[in-house]
């Protein structure tokens, strides 16, 4: 996010807690005058200088959690995982099992989950991730982190038109080129509580792409 985009943020979220204030003196204010019978007085909220009611309407509009909120909290709930995992771009998947917990937070708006499994050959994996949509953006927005790195994949999705399947791109550091890399994810809701969990990227030796996932989950 550039400089901007963190001041309007900042100035969204200041004018946001400027209304709670102006809310909670006021109630603080009507206690006060309930208990000593004076005229209860209501100060109007000041907007910051050079702000509109339309400005505030964008802010709210931008924090106000819609269908495509909704959309991402139909996959609330417990779900048991069957992992394939391919090291390179051919040769036959590591096995695995694991479980992933989808729960919805911030009063609707995002979506955590908690990825536990094992993996042949690699231990215990444990990962954690935050999904949401970005109202102002349009797009779907996610970050994920695992105990099998130290940095956090960014990524940002497209739903299809029939809502099915919803792909993601994911920004990453390679630990073999030492740069950036590029993997893309693709979760298909199967059937109501069926899943597919695909993962896509480039073998860092040859270059060539390939799946590197395959995941069958099962709610619950």
């Amino acid at each position: 996010m550039n400089h901007f985009g963190k001041w309007l943020n900042w100035s969204c979220v200041a004018a946001l807690g400027l209304a709670i204030g102006v809310g909670a003196t006021a109630w603080a204010e009507s206690a006060e005058d309930d208990i000593s019978n004076k005229p209860a007085e209501t100060p109007a909220m000041q907007l910051p200088e050079g702000w509109t009611q339309a400005d505030m309407q964008a802010c709210m509009v931008a924090s106000a959690p819609g269908k495509m909120q909704q959309h991402l909290a139909e996959d609330v709930g417990h779900w048991q995982c069957q992992t394939s995992m391919w090291m390179g771009t051919s040769g036959e998947p590591m096995k695995g099992q694991g479980t992933v917990e989808i729960t919805s937070i911030m009063d609707g708006r995002y979506l955590q989950w908690v990825v536990n499994g094992q993996t042949q050959g690699m231990g215990e994996y444990h990962g954690l991730g935050f999904y949401g949509f970005d109202n102002v953006s349009g797009q779907f927005v996610s970050s994920f982190m695992d105990n099998h790195s130290t940095g956090i994949s960014r990524g940002v999705g497209k739903l299809s038109e029939d809502g099915k399947v919803l792909t993601w791109e994911y920004t990453f550091s390679c630990p073999i080129t030492k740069g950036p890399a590029v993997m893309r994810e693709v979760l298909t809701r199967t059937g109501e509580n069926t899943r597919t969990w695909d993962m896509y990227g480039k073998d860092p030796k040859t270059g060539k792409d390939g799946q590197m996932m395959h995941i069958e989950m099962e709610r619950k």
